[in-house]
Parts: C-alpha cells; sequence; structure tokens
C-alpha cells in the first residue's frame, strides 16, 4: 500500500468526525460547506454513549462542537481527557482539526493553555476584531478588520503556546486561533446561521431568558439587524476551513505489476 497526503490520485470523498458535545447542536453553516465539498460525517455523540474514534486514522479531519459543560468537567463527562488526547494526535499528525465554543476550549487544552471558567460571558451576535495575523490568514482573511457572528459562552481560555491569535473582542481576548497548517479554535459560533440560532431558541428558551434577559422579546429585531451579516459571515468561515481538509488516500499497487 501507498499512503499519500494531498489530492488523490482517485476521488475519495473527504471523512470528517464530528464530535457532539450536547444534543442536536447544529451544524449549520458547516454542514452546508461539508455538503458542497461532498464529505463524509461521521458523528460521535458522546452525550449519548462516551464512543470517540479508536484512533485518527479512519477520518481526514475532526471537528469538535460546543456544549453546556467545561472542559475540565472530568468527572461528570469521564470521556473529556481522552477527547483532549484525541484532538492533539490529530492535531500533531497534520490533520485539520476544528474546535467550536466548548470545542476550542478542550483543543486550548490539549495544547496546554488553561481554561477560564465564568470569565468571558457573551450571549448573541456581536462584533469580532480581526487581528493582524488573522486578516493574513486562510480562515478569516475573506472577512476584512471585523465581522458579525453569534456567540454563546460563559468560558474562554489563555492562548496555548506557539498559537497564533486571530480574532479578538472586548469580551474574549482569544476569539479564535490557529496552531500549525490547520488547527484552529473559535471562541464564537460561526457555524449557528439563522436557522441554528431559530432552533437553539426553540429549544433552550428558559435557558435564553435567565442567561440574556429581553433577548427572545428582541430576537426577531436582532435577526433582521445582524442575521444575514452573520450567515455570510460563518459561511465564508466554513468554506475556508473545509478548504484546508487534506485527504488522505490509500491506493492499491496492482496486483499485474507486482
Amino acid at each position: 500500500m501507498v499512503f499519500s497526503r494531498g489530492r488523490p490520485s482517485r476521488e475519495e470523498p473527504m471523512r470528517v468526525a464530528v464530535i457532539e458535545n450536547m444534543r442536536n447542536t447544529g451544524l449549520g453553516a458547516l454542514a452546508a460547506a461539508l455538503d458542497e465539498a461532498g464529505a463524509e460525517i461521521e458523528w460521535f455523540r458522546v452525550w449519548q454513549d462516551g464512543i470517540l474514534p479508536l484512533d485518527i486514522s479512519g477520518h481526514d479531519a475532526l471537528v469538535v462542537l460546543g456544549g453546556e459543560q467545561s472542559a475540565l468537567d472530568d468527572e461528570t463527562h469521564p470521556y473529556l481527557p481522552e477527547l483532549v488526547r484525541l484532538t492533539r494526535r490529530f492535531g500533531d499528525a497534520g490533520k485539520a482539526v476544528l474546535g467550536i465554543c466548548l470545542g476550542s476550549l478542550i483543543l486550548a487544552r490539549a495544547y496546554g493553555a488553561d481554561n477560564l471558567l465564568g470569565a468571558a460571558r457573551e450571549f448573541g451576535w456581536h462584533g469580532i476584531s480581526v487581528t493582524a495575523e488573522g486578516r493574513a490568514d486562510p480562515l478569516l482573511s475573506a472577512l476584512g478588520g471585523e465581522f458579525t457572528i453569534f456567540e454563546w459562552h460563559a468560558d474562554t481560555f489563555s492562548l496555548p503556546e506557539g498559537a497564533v491569535r486571530l480574532a479578538s473582542s472586548p469580551v474574549a481576548e482569544n476569539q479564535a486561533f490557529r496552531i500549525g497548517r490547520a488547527v484552529y479554535g473559535t471562541q464564537f459560533h460561526f457555524e449557528a446561521n439563522s436557522m441554528v440560532v431559530e432552533q437553539w431558541k426553540a429549544e433552550f428558551p428558559d435557558t435564553i431568558a435567565r442567561i440574556a434577559p429581553g433577548w427572545l422579546e428582541n430576537r426577531a429585531e436582532l435577526a433582521a439587524r445582524h442575521g444575514a451579516a452573520a450567515d455570510a459571515a460563518g459561511l465564508a468561515i466554513a468554506r475556508a476551513w473545509v478548504s484546508l481538509i487534506e485527504r488522505e488516500e490509500v491506493e492499491m499497487l496492482s496486483q499485474a505489476s507486482a
């Protein structure tokens, strides 16, 4: 067998493992970008059974989604230490990795940074500033100096050693970072397009009313003001990350030439 990285000699779909830390999280804009690329998605619903990929060989990329727990809740979510190790193995192998919200905190933990619990509370559509490094980075280069996107988090993290800060906000200094070629963490929910936000509104009204008083009542106005721009930014980010996935192809040598 010959293993080759990059553009395969015969077209095989890219294989993406998605870790769902909380029920009905939703891929939103990321689902659209993966579908455009013809990707095969394998879901690992660890909130249900704690089952993770056995190793990194079966997938070309890893996505770790958000959730209500913290990235340090090992006692109540015992799969977390193994997910931290798995995330690091994918990254160290040069594969594309994406951590969103809780996923970014898990990714930061995997690379030795600190999780700062309860230190950065944001909910709803907010403005994000792109750093100079971010404006030159493939993930955010199409968005200019700032963009609006959906946030839902209370925790944040210190910047991992060797990581490049790509975006920031007044509440959370590390809104996006990159490690190596294609390991990315985003504190913001770029995948949360208008459809996902509507789903969250319907599914978690009590939680939203508690953490963001008045948001439900003003949602329609806020969506009309920010939704379209956030959807466009989120899809641009999703497409940019998907474009960085390198497929690993297995080629069988011809028996006739043996």
